[in-house]
Protein backbone atom coordinates (compact mmCIF):
# COMPACT_ATOMS: atom_id res chain seq x y z
CA UNK A 1 0.00 0.00 0.00
CA UNK A 2 2.80 2.42 0.92
CA UNK A 3 4.61 1.53 -2.31
CA UNK A 4 1.50 2.32 -4.35
CA UNK A 5 1.25 5.68 -2.58
CA UNK A 6 4.85 6.47 -3.50
CA UNK A 7 4.26 5.61 -7.16
CA UNK A 8 1.09 7.72 -7.29
CA UNK A 9 2.92 10.57 -5.60
CA UNK A 10 5.79 10.50 -8.08
CA UNK A 11 3.26 10.87 -10.88
CA UNK A 12 1.48 13.72 -9.12
CA UNK A 13 4.67 15.70 -8.47
CA UNK A 14 5.39 15.99 -12.19
CA UNK A 15 2.93 18.25 -13.96
CA UNK A 16 0.71 16.62 -16.58
CA UNK A 17 2.00 17.27 -20.10
CA UNK A 18 -1.33 18.73 -21.27
CA UNK A 19 -2.04 20.77 -18.15
CA UNK A 20 -3.06 24.40 -18.48
CA UNK A 21 -1.03 26.75 -16.29
CA UNK A 22 -2.85 29.62 -14.61
CA UNK A 23 -0.34 32.26 -13.52
CA UNK A 24 -1.10 34.41 -10.49
CA UNK A 25 1.32 37.13 -9.40
CA UNK A 26 1.54 39.02 -6.11
CA UNK A 27 0.22 42.57 -6.03
CA UNK A 28 -3.07 44.44 -5.99
CA UNK A 29 -6.26 42.37 -5.82
CA UNK A 30 -4.27 39.23 -5.02
CA UNK A 31 -7.19 37.87 -2.98
CA UNK A 32 -9.68 38.01 -5.85
CA UNK A 33 -7.25 36.86 -8.53
CA UNK A 34 -5.96 33.88 -6.58
CA UNK A 35 -9.38 32.68 -5.42
CA UNK A 36 -10.72 33.07 -8.95
CA UNK A 37 -7.88 30.91 -10.26
CA UNK A 38 -8.69 28.20 -7.71
CA UNK A 39 -12.38 28.29 -8.69
CA UNK A 40 -11.83 28.29 -12.45
CA UNK A 41 -9.08 25.65 -12.47
CA UNK A 42 -9.99 22.42 -14.24
CA UNK A 43 -8.70 18.90 -13.55
CA UNK A 44 -5.07 18.69 -14.63
CA UNK A 45 -4.39 22.42 -14.31
CA UNK A 46 -1.50 24.05 -12.47
CA UNK A 47 -2.09 27.23 -10.51
CA UNK A 48 1.35 28.85 -10.63
CA UNK A 49 2.06 31.41 -7.90
CA UNK A 50 4.78 33.94 -8.63
CA UNK A 51 7.48 34.99 -6.20
CA UNK A 52 6.53 37.68 -3.70
CA UNK A 53 4.11 38.32 -0.84
CA UNK A 54 0.40 37.86 -1.44
CA UNK A 55 -1.41 40.01 1.12
CA UNK A 56 -4.75 38.29 1.74
CA UNK A 57 -7.77 39.28 3.81
CA UNK A 58 -9.80 36.07 3.66
CA UNK A 59 -9.25 32.33 3.52
CA UNK A 60 -8.83 30.48 0.23
CA UNK A 61 -10.53 27.27 -0.88
CA UNK A 62 -9.97 24.61 -3.54
CA UNK A 63 -12.66 22.10 -4.52
CA UNK A 64 -11.46 20.89 -7.95
CA UNK A 65 -9.84 17.46 -8.37
CA UNK A 66 -6.38 16.92 -9.84
CA UNK A 67 -5.02 20.45 -9.43
CA UNK A 68 -1.47 21.48 -8.52
CA UNK A 69 -0.87 24.71 -6.61
CA UNK A 70 2.81 25.56 -7.04
CA UNK A 71 4.86 28.50 -5.90
CA UNK A 72 8.45 29.59 -6.55
CA UNK A 73 9.70 28.18 -3.24
CA UNK A 74 8.67 28.22 0.42
CA UNK A 75 10.78 31.33 1.03
CA UNK A 76 9.94 32.98 -2.29
CA UNK A 77 6.14 32.72 -2.51
CA UNK A 78 4.41 33.77 0.71
CA UNK A 79 0.65 33.88 1.27
CA UNK A 80 0.39 36.45 4.07
CA UNK A 81 -2.79 36.27 6.17
CA UNK A 82 -1.82 38.85 8.80
CA UNK A 83 -4.75 40.98 7.62
CA UNK A 84 -7.25 38.11 7.52
CA UNK A 85 -10.68 39.29 8.67
CA UNK A 86 -12.27 35.92 9.41
CA UNK A 87 -11.09 33.14 11.69
CA UNK A 88 -10.98 30.25 9.22
CA UNK A 89 -8.16 28.38 7.53
CA UNK A 90 -5.61 30.00 5.30
CA UNK A 91 -6.32 27.36 2.64
CA UNK A 92 -9.07 24.70 2.71
CA UNK A 93 -8.86 21.78 0.24
CA UNK A 94 -11.85 19.45 -0.21
CA UNK A 95 -10.93 17.77 -3.52
CA UNK A 96 -8.85 14.72 -4.49
CA UNK A 97 -5.49 14.31 -6.24
CA UNK A 98 -4.23 17.74 -5.20
CA UNK A 99 -0.55 18.74 -4.97
CA UNK A 100 0.44 21.71 -2.80
CA UNK A 101 4.09 22.64 -3.20
CA UNK A 102 6.77 25.28 -2.94
CA UNK A 103 4.99 28.10 -1.10
CA UNK A 104 4.45 29.39 2.42
CA UNK A 105 1.46 30.41 4.49
CA UNK A 106 2.05 32.90 7.27
CA UNK A 107 -0.08 34.18 10.15
CA UNK A 108 -3.47 32.68 9.32
CA UNK A 109 -6.11 33.34 11.95
CA UNK A 110 -7.16 29.68 11.95
CA UNK A 111 -5.41 26.55 10.71
CA UNK A 112 -2.73 27.03 8.08
CA UNK A 113 -3.74 24.43 5.47
CA UNK A 114 -6.63 22.04 6.10
CA UNK A 115 -7.63 19.25 3.73
CA UNK A 116 -10.81 17.35 4.55
CA UNK A 117 -12.01 14.30 2.66
CA UNK A 118 -9.19 14.97 0.19
CA UNK A 119 -7.74 11.64 -0.98
CA UNK A 120 -4.36 11.33 -2.69
CA UNK A 121 -3.13 14.70 -1.48
CA UNK A 122 0.51 15.84 -1.44
CA UNK A 123 2.03 18.54 0.75
CA UNK A 124 5.57 19.11 -0.58
CA UNK A 125 8.07 21.78 0.44
CA UNK A 126 5.40 23.90 2.09
CA UNK A 127 6.07 26.15 5.09
CA UNK A 128 3.35 27.22 7.53
CA UNK A 129 4.45 29.70 10.17
CA UNK A 130 3.14 32.17 12.73
CA UNK A 131 5.84 34.79 12.62
CA UNK A 132 5.35 36.23 16.12
CA UNK A 133 6.48 32.89 17.54
CA UNK A 134 4.59 30.70 19.99
CA UNK A 135 1.34 32.32 21.13
CA UNK A 136 -1.96 31.03 22.45
CA UNK A 137 -3.89 32.95 19.76
CA UNK A 138 -2.03 31.42 16.82
CA UNK A 139 -3.93 28.99 14.60
CA UNK A 140 -4.34 25.50 16.02
CA UNK A 141 -2.88 23.35 13.20
CA UNK A 142 -0.33 24.17 10.52
CA UNK A 143 -0.66 21.13 8.22
CA UNK A 144 -4.02 19.45 8.85
CA UNK A 145 -5.22 16.57 6.62
CA UNK A 146 -8.25 14.78 8.06
CA UNK A 147 -10.74 12.08 6.99
CA UNK A 148 -8.63 11.17 3.97
CA UNK A 149 -6.60 8.34 2.46
CA UNK A 150 -3.25 8.31 0.65
CA UNK A 151 -1.60 11.35 2.22
CA UNK A 152 2.00 12.44 1.65
CA UNK A 153 3.56 15.17 3.79
CA UNK A 154 7.13 15.63 2.59
CA UNK A 155 9.78 18.27 3.35
CA UNK A 156 7.41 20.71 5.07
CA UNK A 157 8.23 23.17 7.86
CA UNK A 158 5.76 24.14 10.57
CA UNK A 159 6.44 26.81 13.17
CA UNK A 160 4.38 28.23 16.03
CA UNK A 161 1.00 26.49 15.90
CA UNK A 162 -0.97 26.58 19.13
CA UNK A 163 -1.80 22.88 18.89
CA UNK A 164 -0.01 20.61 16.37
CA UNK A 165 2.42 21.47 13.62
CA UNK A 166 1.57 18.41 11.52
CA UNK A 167 -1.70 16.71 12.43
CA UNK A 168 -3.20 13.75 10.56
CA UNK A 169 -6.53 12.50 11.87
CA UNK A 170 -9.11 9.81 10.99
CA UNK A 171 -7.16 8.83 7.89
CA UNK A 172 -5.29 5.89 6.36
CA UNK A 173 -2.21 5.19 4.26
CA UNK A 174 -0.06 8.12 5.40
CA UNK A 175 3.55 9.15 4.93
CA UNK A 176 5.10 12.00 6.91
CA UNK A 177 8.80 12.38 6.13
CA UNK A 178 11.75 14.77 5.85
CA UNK A 179 9.85 17.49 7.69
CA UNK A 180 10.55 19.93 10.53
CA UNK A 181 8.12 20.91 13.29
CA UNK A 182 9.27 23.45 15.87
CA UNK A 183 7.81 25.77 18.50
CA UNK A 184 4.40 24.08 18.33
CA UNK A 185 2.56 22.54 21.27
CA UNK A 186 2.74 19.13 19.54
CA UNK A 187 5.27 18.68 16.76
CA UNK A 188 3.67 15.79 14.85
CA UNK A 189 0.40 14.13 15.85
CA UNK A 190 -1.22 11.06 14.31
CA UNK A 191 -4.71 10.42 15.66
CA UNK A 192 -7.23 7.63 14.98
CA UNK A 193 -5.45 6.66 11.77
CA UNK A 194 -4.16 3.47 10.18
CA UNK A 195 -0.99 2.80 8.23
CA UNK A 196 1.12 5.83 9.10
CA UNK A 197 4.81 5.77 8.23
CA UNK A 198 6.55 8.70 9.93
CA UNK A 199 10.29 8.95 9.41
CA UNK A 200 13.31 11.23 8.95
CA UNK A 201 11.57 14.13 10.67
CA UNK A 202 12.86 16.61 13.23
CA UNK A 203 10.59 17.89 16.00
CA UNK A 204 12.36 20.44 18.17
CA UNK A 205 11.29 22.95 20.84
CA UNK A 206 7.72 21.65 21.00
CA UNK A 207 5.91 20.73 24.21
CA UNK A 208 5.57 17.19 22.84
CA UNK A 209 7.55 15.90 19.87
CA UNK A 210 5.68 12.95 18.32
CA UNK A 211 2.23 11.87 19.53
CA UNK A 212 0.13 8.89 18.38
CA UNK A 213 -3.41 8.55 19.73
CA UNK A 214 -6.40 6.26 19.23
CA UNK A 215 -9.12 8.16 21.04
CA UNK A 216 -12.65 6.93 21.84
CA UNK A 217 -15.91 8.54 20.69
CA UNK A 218 -14.51 9.61 17.32
CA UNK A 219 -16.24 8.39 14.11
CA UNK A 220 -13.16 6.58 12.78
CA UNK A 221 -11.48 4.12 15.12
CA UNK A 222 -8.07 2.78 14.14
CA UNK A 223 -8.07 -0.94 13.36
CA UNK A 224 -4.38 -1.01 14.22
CA UNK A 225 -2.19 1.57 15.83
CA UNK A 226 -0.19 3.76 13.47
CA UNK A 227 3.46 2.79 13.06
CA UNK A 228 6.20 5.38 13.43
CA UNK A 229 9.74 4.53 12.38
CA UNK A 230 13.14 6.15 12.18
CA UNK A 231 12.11 9.37 13.88
CA UNK A 232 14.63 12.05 14.82
CA UNK A 233 13.41 14.37 17.54
CA UNK A 234 14.39 16.67 20.36
CA UNK A 235 12.08 18.70 22.57
CA UNK A 236 12.11 21.34 25.24
CA UNK A 237 9.28 22.78 27.29
CA UNK A 238 7.23 25.40 25.49
CA UNK A 239 6.16 28.40 27.52
CA UNK A 240 2.60 28.53 26.20
CA UNK A 241 -0.40 26.26 26.38
CA UNK A 242 -3.16 26.32 23.80
CA UNK A 243 -6.64 26.59 25.27
CA UNK A 244 -7.43 23.07 24.01
CA UNK A 245 -3.95 21.53 23.99
CA UNK A 246 -3.32 18.31 25.89
CA UNK A 247 -1.04 18.72 28.87
CA UNK A 248 -0.24 16.42 31.78
CA UNK A 249 -0.79 13.66 32.64
CA UNK A 250 -1.39 12.31 29.10
CA UNK A 251 1.24 14.49 27.47
CA UNK A 252 3.51 16.19 30.03
CA UNK A 253 5.69 19.04 28.73
CA UNK A 254 9.05 18.14 27.16
CA UNK A 255 8.08 14.57 26.23
CA UNK A 256 9.71 13.58 22.99
CA UNK A 257 7.12 10.98 21.97
CA UNK A 258 3.98 9.39 23.31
Amino acid sequence: MIRSLLVATALCLSAPTLAKTINVEAGDDAQERLQEALILAEPGDVVELGAGRFDLVDGLSLDVDNVTVRGAGMDQTVLNFAGQLGAGEGLLVTSDHVVLRDFAIEDSKGDGIKSKGADNIVYYKVRVEWTRGPHKDNGAYAIYPVESSNILVDSVITIGSSDAGIYVGQSENIIVRNSVAKFNVAGIEIENSVGADVYNNVAVNNTGGILVFDLPNIPKQAAAMSACSTISWSTTTLRILHRKAISSPMCPPAWGSW
